[in-house]
């Protein structure tokens, strides 16, 4: 692929903007669509935004072209990747009129976080050109994309996919098996679970839950990774453990009755002010604005 390829972003919303912002900023030419005026209408507003809170080249945004037409978004693009809804029909009827309009060489590529990526692109009459970028929420923060492949996809197309998310600056791990999910959601919502569970069953409440995430293992996660923890205190030790800890914690294979009692009743969270912890606007713009800063240190960080 060029190094000033041509870049189709289909979706303008949280992700969608954020995903033109990246690439865009590496010199990258993107066109971007969206079935709702209002985001299309507001998207270069919102990367100028962006890219003014965290000085970066304000230039960036001119190398965005909004455009309301799909087919003329994707049909010379180099790389198209979907960041819509997460609805799978509208993700297989969106791939298939892409295909339709995109270049038979384009690489196509859906931003899902859990859908099977086999199950978005199994219609295509050209699957072997398609994957899965899993990027992470902000995408100009966050620097994972998970790389996807089913199994149809051409190596050429996982190694020209990694080597171009790694040009812009973010950090590509190939996941090698489709799985819903692939693998940061899974561990995330594996502890997930643990911490419903937590609170269900009265062991403590969810401040407590968090608390003990931010103040102990949570410090250290940025730069030790939990296999790596394994083997610094010993796979004996990990062993040991496990046959202690495992049996004892949540293992359905279904949501948590709590949490369906939660939402039910309509607490859910941030929107309503009440979910697993009661949240003023205050408190909501305080916890927004300290992930924020959060992730902005690490960014300079990593440079």
């Amino acid at each position: 692929m060029a190094d000033r390829a041509r870049i189709a972003v289909i979706g303008a919303g949280l992700m969608g903007h954020g995903i033109a912002q990246v690439f865009a900023l590496a010199g990258h030419d993107v066109t971007i669509t969206d079935s709702f005026p209002a985001n299309l209408d507001t998207v270069k507003a919102r990367i100028s935004a962006n890219l003014a809170d965290l000085e970066d080249d304000a230039d960036a945004v001119n190398r965005v072209t909004p455009n309301a037409d799909l087919a003329t978004t994707v049909r010379n693009a180099d790389f198209v990747v979907e960041a819509v809804l997460e609805d799978l029909a509208l993700k297989q009827k969106l791939f298939a009129e892409i295909e339709q309009h995109a270049r038979p060489d384009a690489i196509l590529a859906s931003n899902t976080s859990v859908i099977p990526i086999t199950r978005i692109m199994e219609g295509l009459r050209h699957r072997e050109r398609a994957l899965g970028t899993h990027w992470w929420n902000p995408p100009y923060l966050v620097p994972l994309v998970e790389v996807i492949g089913t199994q149809w996809t051409a190596p050429a197309v996982i190694e020209t996919t990694m080597a171009l998310h790694k040009a812009i600056g973010k950090t590509p791990v190939y996941v090698k098996k489709d799985v819903a999910g692939f693998v940061g959601n899974r561990l995330q919502h594996a502890l997930w679970r643990e911490a419903v569970a937590l609170v269900e069953h009265g062991i403590c409440d969810a401040e407590t839950v968090d608390t003990v995430i931010k103040a102990a293992f949570g410090r250290r996660l940025a730069v030790l990774g939990p296999l790596e923890n394994a083997d610094l205190v010993g796979t004996d030790l990990t062993l040991a453990i496990h046959k202690t800890v495992l049996p004892e914690i949540d293992s359905r294979p279904a949501a948590s009755p709590y949490l369906e009692k939660l939402v039910t009743e309509g607490k859910l969270g941030f929107k309503s002010g009440e979910g697993f912890r009661t949240w003023t606007p205050e408190q909501q713009k305080d916890l927004r604005t300290k992930v924020t800063q959060h992730l902005k240190a690490a960014r300079t960080q990593d440079r």
